[in-house]
């Protein structure tokens, strides 16, 4: 058998397949590895998703403690709204009391009498002073411009001598607990006079930021 039978015979076909399969699989491998991601950038994808979660859950822990701070705050600061109104409706009555007795009669009360007035405006003195220490405050409303937010308007008073819509008047006292109103005064505002000036209206702002 010649060399050039050997080399075009049944066994060259078979080599030539044999070498032909083998590339192809190399190829197919070669293919298989490309195709499949870097591993350190899949840590560096895994890395950036958990740092954003953790930067999230930060975020809404802070959110969440600064409003449980506030939420807290608040319960401390109005958690006695409802009973001071009660306790201002007492004062309002001791108010009425002293206000219910003449003047010429105070100022010729015996001995036992006068002791009972002091005693009555010390108690009222006393059950305000209680109030503020827990952050209640008396509205101080005239002079100011009428203000829907912390004034009830009760009626109207001419008068020339004031800017239209200036509180003249308090029937009843207002109060504030903390940055809250709890109870409005009651006021007189008056009617007819000039318009406020923007340096007035501007300054009753600047109190109320105050």
């Amino acid at each position: 058998m010649t060399d050039d039978t050997t080399k075009n015979g049944p066994d060259a076909t078979a080599a030539d397949a044999a070498a032909d399969a083998a590339a192809y699989v190399d190829n197919d491998l070669t293919q298989e590895e490309a195709s499949q991601p870097d591993p350190l950038e899949l840590l560096k994808t895994e890395n950036g998703e958990l740092r954003d979660r953790y930067l999230r859950l930060a975020a809404e822990m802070d959110n969440l403690r600064r409003r449980t701070e506030r939420e807290v705050k608040d319960a401390k600061s109005y958690s006695v709204a409802g009973f001071a109104r009660d306790m201002l409706a007492v004062s309002d009555n001791l108010r009425r009391a002293l206000d219910a007795i003449p003047p010429e009669t105070k100022e010729a009360a015996d001995a036992g009498l006068s002791t009972l007035i002091e005693g009555v405006e010390m108690t009222e003195r006393a059950m305000l002073s209680a109030l503020e220490r827990h952050g209640v405050r008396k509205l101080e409303p005239v002079g100011q411009k009428f203000d829907p937010n912390f004034h009830q308007a009760m009626f109207e008073v001419p008068n020339p001598e004031v800017p239209n819509n200036t509180v003249v008047q308090v029937v009843q006292a207002g109060f504030t607990i903390g940055e809250r109103v709890l109870r409005p005064a009651m006021v007189g505002v008056a009617k007819g006079g000039p318009k406020p000036t923007e340096a007035e209206t501007n300054s009753v702002f600047d109190e109320k930021d105050a």
